[in-house]
């Protein structure tokens, strides 16, 4: 991994190079992903069908397009049992963090009769997206579907592709039948984020689409958004270390390259005041890198967005940290609770040497499903918040509204809505 000084014209940099990953900035895939949309709006099921055949190589149709009880069943006796129970215990790990989460309706009254509160309904449906494929993430299926259950939402729709002999990974069935799922609908990319946005003649449209995916999901959430919510946009997966002299570098070294491997495009980045660390993390990545499976891909993400990047203070490494608004964020420090109290913008905080970020993405209960490209400044990991709406409830006594009427009358007045102040106005004027 190169090692950089830190300063303020190498943060804006790699600012914006990482601003490169985001999918907003694919505009020569969102002709397709736009046709793609459109055909499965317009056609229905024999656009998506059509896209499936051409993409995914098997022969779906409205007979077997949903997986069935048989097929679930017949998932588990292929998983061992060892990985079934290891998904049970992380189940209960990622319920009992989001049952934490939940909201309560509130009412509250004044002396006067006037009523206000807040009313918290669980949305009706959604569609939760897991890749699929050659690979399978469990663990994502089990993020998507868990916190949707515990906000009581009714129907939940887990998409994912199907391979070539039209059945689902074993193990994302078993995964989604142990966190509740309603239906597993064997539909992959930009056809299966618009065929649960618009509805077809086999697929009922859902409410809200969230999960990761790649970047024709990606972009297909994007352009389905406002028929459909979605949660955000994924992008590359990230993660930032801020250590110093204290850290183990074998450690550091092994989480950044824990992110490196997911592709070409993920980003991993070290910030440390310690030369002396950055020493020892770079020949321990090189290390590891050479013992791992998936060399190639860490090779080419690091050179590509790997960097070790050495400050002056614990301030410079806390302001660059707010500044990149990591999806991951470990900090191994000396005094890790007071780096983190002055952490703004993360997507997920891991503190102290052994809270490496794989425990978040597989079992210590937190979703994994997070922010990633900078949006942790504005935007949240994967919550039960997500599955519901909040609507206003009001209710105003006679007496109440005398009070404050021609102060309403007035603001209403003010913008020039003389309708609005009319309608406040003729409850106290004669006709």
């Amino acid at each position: 991994m190169r090692i950089v000084t830190l300063n303020e014209s190498v943060k804006k940099d790699i600012l914006g190079s990482l601003l490169k990953r985001s999918p907003n900035q694919y505009t020569e895939y969102e002709a397709t992903v736009n046709e793609i949309v459109a055909a499965v709006k317009d056609k229905g099921d024999a656009a998506v069908f059509d896209y499936t055949k051409r993409f995914d190589k098997w022969d779906v149709n409205s007979s077997n397009v949903f997986a069935t009880r048989e097929e679930i069943d017949e998932a588990y006796g292929q998983v061992d049992d060892k990985l079934i129970g290891i998904l049970k215990e992380a189940a209960e790990n990622i319920r009992d963090f989001h049952k934490k989460q939940v909201r309560q309706s509130f009412i509250t009254t004044r002396d006067d009769g006037c009523i206000l509160g807040q009313k918290i309904t669980p949305i009706e449906s959604v569609g939760c997206y897991a890749p699929g494929g050659k690979a399978a993430y469990p663990s994502s299926v089990l993020m998507n579907i868990i916190p949707a259950q515990v906000a009581g939402v009714e129907r939940i729709v887990l998409a994912t592709p199907a391979g070539a002999n039209g059945k689902v990974h074993p193990v994302t069935l078993v995964a989604a039948d142990i966190a509740g799922v309603t239906e597993v609908v064997k539909l992959g990319g930009a056809q299966a984020i618009a065929a649960l946005a618009f509805g077809t003649e086999s697929i009922p449209k859902v409410c809200k689409i969230t999960g990761p995916g790649n970047i024709f999901v990606a972009l297909a959430k994007k352009a389905c958004f406002g028929s459909v919510g979605i949660d955000s946009i994924a992008g590359p997966s990230e993660i930032l270390v801020i250590a110093d002299e204290t850290a183990n570098p074998r450690f550091v070294a092994a989480d950044l390259l824990s992110q490196a491997e997911h592709d070409e495009m993920a980003s991993a980045i070290l910030l440390t005041t310690s030369m002396e660390l950055a020493n020892k993390v770079a020949v321990e990545v090189d290390r590891f890198t050479a013992m791992l499976s998936r060399k190639d891909i860490i090779e080419k993400s690091l050179d590509n967005y790997g960097y070790i990047l050495v400050g002056e203070t614990m301030d410079d490494l806390i302001d660059a940290a707010n500044d990149i608004a990591s999806e991951h964020l470990e900090i191994q420090t000396k005094e890790p609770y007071e780096v983190m109290c002055r952490i703004k913008n993360a997507g997920a905080i891991f503190i102290g040497p052994y809270s490496s970020e794989p425990l978040g993405d597989y079992f210590a209960g937190p979703n994994h499903i997070l922010p990633t490209n900078g949006t942790a400044r504005f935007f949240s990991p994967l919550n039960v918040d997500e599955f519901t709406k909040k609507t206003s409830i009001i209710s105003y006594s006679r007496v109440g509204l005398e009070k404050v009427h021609e102060s309403i009358e007035y603001f209403a007045e003010s913008e020039q809505l003389t309708a609005h102040a009319n309608s406040i106005r003729v409850r106290f004027t004669e006709e």
